[in-house]
């Protein structure tokens, strides 16, 4: 139940998340919230350059599109 909880948060934050424009610390701390508020305790989000691999879902961008920002479980 928890993996599905998961699995829709990171989905419903995918669509709502996609703001390019916006500052990198400003939308992850927003994407921090939300998953929060949603019960999910144990959970990474990071940082990097848009063609970087990450290990994780990407769940926004930023910085004009120059970064994503990947949502990992635990």
């Amino acid at each position: 139940m928890v993996k599905i909880l998961a699995a829709a948060l990171v989905l419903g934050l995918s669509a709502t998340a996609w703001a390019e424009g916006k500052d990198c610390g400003e939308l992850k701390s927003e994407i921090e919230a939300k998953i929060k508020k949603n019960g999910v305790e144990k959970f990474s989000l990071e940082i990097v350059d848009k063609d970087a691999q990450a290990d994780g879902k990407v769940v926004g961008t930023c910085e004009a599109g120059t970064k994503k920002i990947v949502y990992k479980k635990g």
